[in-house]
């Protein structure tokens, strides 16, 4: 077998252990959970740097390592109640169509496998309210987890914005 062959066998390996798995992490009461194979990495809260002319909820830029990632604040961007900082939450850094975006969460709490069976369509709206960025809705024993299909959660322009930031 070619390194080639070896390499897309490794890929393909990689993507089915990663699928059906979820982190998941909290806002207030409700449980979210996105697609582990998003995830880069999780960092505690650290300094935000702000930066103008960003939708309201990209709350600024932190510097990782070198790199300059803009941060979006998931309260602001579902329209939750804000809240202070403290010492749970964090940072959970994800990849967006190539761009490296940090999600702020109240706290993270685990990786969890939710097969697809677990999983129903999310939950009609009225009009004028989007919830396209909702991939559906894990059943876990008797909770249930929102499931966010991460690479929907910015529209083209938001993401074009934050790409001239970086």
């Amino acid at each position: 077998m070619s390194q080639i062959e070896l390499d897309e066998l490794n890929e393909e390996l990689d993507e089915d252990a990663l699928k059906d798995r979820f982190l998941t992490f909290h806002l207030g009461k409700e449980s979210y959970g996105i697609e582990i194979r998003h995830v880069t990495e999780i960092i505690v809260m650290q300094e935000i740097t702000k930066v103008p002319n960003l939708p309201e909820f990209i709350i600024g830029v932190v510097n990782l390592r070198g790199n300059v990632i803009s941060v979006m604040d998931m309260r602001m961007r579902f329209h939750l109640e804000t809240k202070e900082y403290d010492d749970r939450t964090c940072i959970v850094v994800v990849n967006i169509k190539d761009l490296a975006i940090g999600l702020l969460v109240d706290t993270v709490n685990e990786v969890l496998n939710i097969p697809e069976e677990q999983v129903d369509p999310p939950p009609k709206t009225h009009s004028g309210i989007k919830n396209s960025y909702i991939m559906g809705m894990g059943k876990v024993e008797n909770q249930v987890k929102i499931l966010l299909d991460i690479e929907k959660i910015l529209q083209e322009e938001e993401l074009e914005q934050i790409e001239q930031v970086q």
